[in-house]
């Protein structure tokens, strides 16, 4: 999945003579936590955050309390780069360039938003967090057995495990009764972690 398809395309921008109360009203008026700061040709000079904000005076001009050096991504960035880049550089958006123009912004809400659709948040089913040895086929072995038993795979994620040995896995499935499920993953050698219904 690339940014473009999870930024908000043409975000809310200001320029570096606004204060600091009139950023503070857009941002309570427009819902956003971070504004882009563009100059008079709309090329972007800098972002301030509603964090930023809080912390200067309200007669502030922007262009004096604006981070300057801005950490941007294309719209062809991968999203878990954006991420990466996000986490790297502690930060919580990220300008979206086209041809050194701005067209976006990607935010971490909009990741945690991800996050909820890879691990089935908002589905119904057993969710069950398991171990698996970190061996060829073994995550194959997984899925082709829970559609062995009829299930339905909603979602799935793979996270480093407690050592080079493992991987944790979380699969949310419908279809299959909780006992059942536990019992078969139990026989291909998967340590159970967590399993609920949700």
């Amino acid at each position: 999945m690339l940014v473009i398809e999870r930024m908000t395309a043409q975000p809310v921008i200001v320029t570096g003579d606004m204060t600091v109360r009139s950023a503070l009203e857009t941002i309570q008026v427009r819902q956003v936590h971070h504004l882009p700061v563009v100059d008079n040709d709309d090329n972007l000079v800098g972002i301030v955050a509603e964090k930023d904000l809080l912390r200067a005076r309200d007669d502030d001009l922007l262009q004096d309390i604006m981070t300057r050096d801005v950490v941007t991504v294309t719209e062809y960035t991968a999203l878990e780069e954006a991420a990466r880049i996000m986490v790297d550089h502690k930060i919580s958006s990220l300008p979206v360039m086209r041809d050194g123009k701005l067209v976006g912004i990607v935010t971490e809400t909009d990741l945690f938003g991800i996050f909820l659709e890879l691990l089935g948040a908002r589905e119904h089913g057993v969710r069950l967090t398991m171990l698996i040895p970190e061996e060829k086929g073994m995550l194959a072995s997984l899925t082709s057995e829970i559609a062995h038993m009829g299930g339905n795979i909603l979602a799935l994620g793979t996270f480093l495990g407690e050592d080079p040995t493992n991987r944790m896995v979380t699969v949310k499935v419908e279809g299959v009764p909780r006992e059942k499920l536990v019992a078969i993953m139990e026989a291909l050698g998967m340590e159970i972690v967590d399993v609920r219904e949700s």
